[in-house]
């Protein structure tokens, strides 16, 4: 009889859990109660920004194709020669300290749902940028339209994802010039967080923006942020003038670019770590800092996506110490500069969700989260690196990142957590399971895994001997079965319908 109540508890503990875990009641996101990782000492912080600033005026930064661009440096201070900008040590600091804003909130259309990316919150975002989706059913292939509303309906419904991300995949069948719009209106219409645009090119940012205007409102879209656009360098050095001009055009909507380097150690930047790092920060620095002579005060990100390579095949390897000791320095350069920090989360070169995926995810996602990054994209879903979606691991990976709402919590300390209470009444030599403490804390007192299988191997036997990517594609489908689109109000919806249909008939196809 006792492990029967027990076994019910349990049960009831998890459904309780289950049950508050919608979208719309779990939190927006994770405001930390423990403090980020200190890994470098005030005299080292001093040398990479100095190397830093040493790239910068003696190397130079290229803004290739944007003449505007590197006359806005110019009138700034900065020495320039040709797309070629070389600023003086300490200008590009300076430009970022003066306007760039150290936290700010992103709307959602639903307002329980906007985000903090800032200060002591973390939030985190699906993987981006994926060609092919795989899932154990179909294996790998290109993604589709269908897959990416499949992906943002996942985003949605799983509570411990806080942004509907960007390009969750890429909708291959539809025509590229085109594609970016039926993206935008997917988070628009089936997520009601808060989500990023297009960066392909400047007018599909501006198209991006457009549409958040229809669904915001002009003004208020002119006085807050409501959509991110992530924007990579061409490291080493180079910013591509397309590129330059995408983060200015979110810039001077004021909205926020997320202005990251893309470097591969060995690649596009050193394979020594602390290279690798000042490069980084020097190129990160130079994104933010154009925002801000576009438009001072707009919000802005810098970006971190530091990664080792095999230097035998030259394939990009993910979960290794090198980018990981990265992330911590990048977290303590961020804060010294005062500007929010993106890193990458649960990122893998494993094909499939396997043993390989779990742990570079989790040797990954740790340093990202310890650092203190504000804005996590690539949280759940990446699988080979970066060129897939797996469906299977975005459920896994969601589920891990609900365990770090509770390790962000920290250790409550007050009169319940200490329990004495309980131990007054259980004594020494008895169990705590059936104590009043334990009946009024166990529906919240532990993270639950639901994807793991805790049981004895008989009873797993006896249910199938179901492996965990079997319960997860069972699971993402249930999420989709049970799919229910948050309300929009029906004119918004139509004139953003009429928007797409116009914009889309204004352009021919166009496949490349």
């Amino acid at each position: 009889m006792a492990e029967e109540a027990q076994t019910r508890r349990a049960r009831a503990g998890r459904e309780g859990r289950r049950g508050g875990r919608h979208p719309g009641t779990a939190p927006a996101y994770i405001t930390r109660r423990i403090p980020p990782y200190e890994m470098l000492s005030e005299e080292a912080l001093v040398l990479v920004e100095q190397q830093a600033d040493r790239i910068l005026e003696e190397v130079g930064f290229e803004i290739r194709g944007d003449q505007e661009a590197v006359g806005l440096f110019r009138a700034a201070g900065a020495a320039t020669e040709g797309f070629r900008i070389r600023p003086p040590r300490g200008l590009v600091r300076s430009i970022i300290q003066a306007s760039c804003p150290t936290s700010f909130v992103q709307h959602a259309r639903n307002p329980a749902r906007s985000v903090v990316i800032g200060g002591e919150a973390t939030v985190f975002a699906p993987a981006y940028g994926s060609p092919f989706v795989t899932d154990a059913d179909r294996g790998r292939r290109y993604g589709s339209l269908e897959d990416f509303r499949n992906l943002v309906k996942l985003a949605y419904a799983s509570p411990w994802l806080h942004h509907s991300g960007g390009t969750v995949c890429e909708p291959v069948d539809v025509p590229v010039n085109k594609r970016h719009l039926d993206m935008v209106l997917a988070h628009m219409t089936l997520s009601d967080k808060a989500f990023m645009g297009s960066v392909t090119t400047a007018p599909r940012a501006a198209d991006s923006i457009e549409m958040c205007r229809i669904l915001f409102g002009a003004d208020f879209v002119d006085a807050n942020c409501v959509i991110l656009g992530n924007v990579n360098t061409n490291s080493p050095l180079v910013l591509d003038g397309e590129a330059s001009r995408v983060i200015r055009t979110y810039a001077r909507a004021n909205q926020a670019a997320v202005c990251v380097p893309f470097i591969l150690g060995g690649a596009m930047g050193p394979v020594t770590t602390a290279g690798a790092l000042a490069q980084c920060f020097a190129e990160a620095m130079m994104c933010v800092a154009l925002t801000q002579l576009e438009r001072p005060g707009a919000p802005a990100i810098l970006g971190n996506f530091l990664s080792s390579m095999s230097l035998k095949s030259g394939a990009p390897t993910f979960g290794t110490p090198e980018p990981a000791l990265g992330y911590m320095a990048i977290g303590q350069l961020a804060r010294r500069l005062g500007v929010p920090l993106r890193c990458g989360g649960n990122l893998c070169a494993s094909k499939i969700p396997d043993a390989q995926a779990a742990y570079e995810s989790a040797n990954s996602m740790w340093p990202a989260f310890l650092c203190g990054a504000h804005f996590i994209l690539h949280a759940a879903g990446w699988a080979e690196g970066a060129l897939a979606m797996s469906y299977e691991k975005f459920v896994m990976d969601a589920e891990q990142c609900g365990a770090f709402h509770t390790f962000a919590a920290g250790i409550p300390i007050d009169e319940n957590a200490f329990a004495l209470d309980a131990f007054h009444e259980v004594g020494p030599g008895k169990h705590f399971l059936g104590s009043a403490h334990t009946m009024r804390n166990y529906e919240t007192a532990f993270y639950d895994f639901e994807l793991s299988d805790n049981n004895s191997y008989e009873q797993w036997s006896e249910e199938g001997s179901k492996d965990i990517v079997q319960r997860a594609n069972a699971r993402w489908k249930a999420m989709l079965a049970a799919y229910e689109p948050p309300p929009l109000a029906q004119d918004r919806l139509e004139a953003l319908e009429d928007h797409v249909a116009r914009r889309k008939s204004e352009m021919p196809d166009a496949w490349y």
